[in-house]
């Protein structure tokens, strides 16, 4: 997960981005790339190297120049592994979102509203099992949400 957080930092810069583009279509020196981007060539060689440490992009020395090229194993891997990010699905679409004891979410107004194990706004309105609240408390607490855990068999809360 680290090494994918790297490539992200690396692919999330807009200049990089672009070099990344640029050198998918072909190999490019540093005075090409700054050319093509309209930037100066140490600004190239500085996202370059932030390229390189991420081990998104090589150099290959060609004379006097260095002409760089994208490491495409590693820019699959980065979309391979996004790709497994996509397509996870949760184990259970109800998991427990906060421990009622003690734990407070601070909304945008700056007050502290308490959450319960199903995420549920008002606790104390819910009886202490799930199986005890009644059809109105959970209307009352939920509206005509029918996924909540006090409606359902499994009860993965």
């Amino acid at each position: 997960m680290d090494e994918l957080l790297i490539n992200l930092k690396a692919l999330a810069d807009e200049t990089r981005f672009k070099i990344i583009d640029l050198l998918l279509t072909h190999d490019f020196c540093v005075g090409a790339l700054a050319a093509r981007l309209g930037i100066s060539e140490a600004a190239v060689s500085q996202q370059l190297q932030v390229l390189r440490k991420a081990g998104l992009v090589k150099g290959e020395k060609r004379g006097y120049w260095t002409h760089y090229s994208v490491e495409q194993d590693v820019l699959k891997q980065v979309a391979a592994s996004l790709k497994k990010v996509a397509e996870r699905s949760p184990g259970c679409r109800h998991a427990c979102q906060k421990e009622l004891s003690g734990v407070k979410d601070h909304t945008s107004e700056g007050r502290e509203k308490k959450v319960c194990k199903c995420g549920c706004e008002h606790p104390e309105k819910l009886e202490s099992e799930p199986g005890k609240c009644t059809p109105e408390k959970i209307k009352e607490c939920h509206g005509e949400n029918k996924e909540h855990p006090c409606e359902r068999e499994d009860n993965c809360c």
